[in-house]
């Protein structure tokens, strides 16, 4: 086998192993839109010397050999690819096989507020999804709520919770996109530039009387009275727990109910736990 037969056989294999890829992936890949600050990576088969890795400056060009500036800036990668292909095929090589990737992603960014462990602004890759963002950010904290809001080109977390400016906003229930199913897949947003994610504070209501931790804990959408009792830390021996009442306020004002413990608790809710008579 010669020397220039090897090289043109792993090319050719490599190649195959990209058509061969999920189309999916490729295709967020060579979807993404090149910005200022991105740093490529680019490969010109048979010339070595032409690749390497570029920075996008701040005018979305670059430098690249033989053909001095050229615009890279709101392309998307294919579209740049063909670029450079037409390029160096003008004067410089028949039929040339150029790759574009991205090294280093730096333009896009996403920004993930509110209840999670690392708010802030993240790297957009190619194909980030909104669980992905959520695990950058360190996951959501034990008081988040069960709703997480996307704000399509927000730049804060003011603009997710009061989106009155006409901003394309989507409400997403944290629990059915947690889980796993098919129902979650429709939920997990592929993200663009500028998305917001912010992830509110769970409503709070309020365990007193005979429990181990009487204090203040936060809720979900479907929180009972009983889950409510055991993030207190549970009733202690002098509690009575069958006559558990719940206290709501109400527009006549604070109602007083017997709870059951299955009864979902609301926002602002107080559970009272008496005294058990000896």
């Amino acid at each position: 086998m010669s020397s220039d037969t090897m090289p043109r056989l792993l090319f050719t294999l490599a190649l195959s192993l990209i058509l061969l890829a999920p189309p999916s992936s490729a295709q967020s890949a060579g979807d993404y839109v090149i910005g200022p600050q991105d740093v490529l990576t680019i490969a010109v088969f048979d010339q070595t010397d032409l690749g390497g890795k570029f920075a996008v400056e701040l005018d979305g060009s670059f430098t690249f050999p033989l053909i001095g500036r050229v615009k890279a800036g709101g392309m998307t990668i294919r579209e740049f690819e063909t670029q450079l292909k037409t390029r160096l095929a003008d004067g410089f090589f028949k039929n040339p096989q150029v790759t574009v990737a991205i090294e280093q992603y730096r333009s896009q960014r996403v920004f993930v507020t509110g209840e999670v462990r690392n708010p802030g602004s993240y790297a957009l890759t190619g194909d980030m999804t909104l669980i992905e963002a959520l695990a950058k950010a360190g996951s959501t904290t034990n008081n988040a709520s069960d709703e997480v809001v996307v704000v399509r080109g927000g730049k804060g977390a003011e603009q997710a919770a009061t989106p009155g400016d006409g901003r394309d906003t989507r409400r997403i229930n944290l629990q059915n996109l947690q889980s796993g199913g098919a129902a979650s897949e429709n939920l997990n947003l592929a993200l663009r530039d500028g998305d917001t994610i912010f992830v509110a504070r769970a409503e709070l209501t309020y365990v007193l009387g005979q429990v181990k931790n009487p204090g203040s804990y936060p809720i979900r959408s479907d929180t009972t009275v009983l889950q409510a009792l055991s993030l207190a830390g549970g009733v202690t021996p002098t509690g009575a727990m069958n006559r558990t009442r719940v206290i709501r306020a109400g527009h006549d004002g604070k109602n007083e109910i017997k709870a059951r413990l299955t009864d979902i608790v609301q926002p602002g809710d107080t559970i009272m736990v008496p005294e058990r008579f000896f």
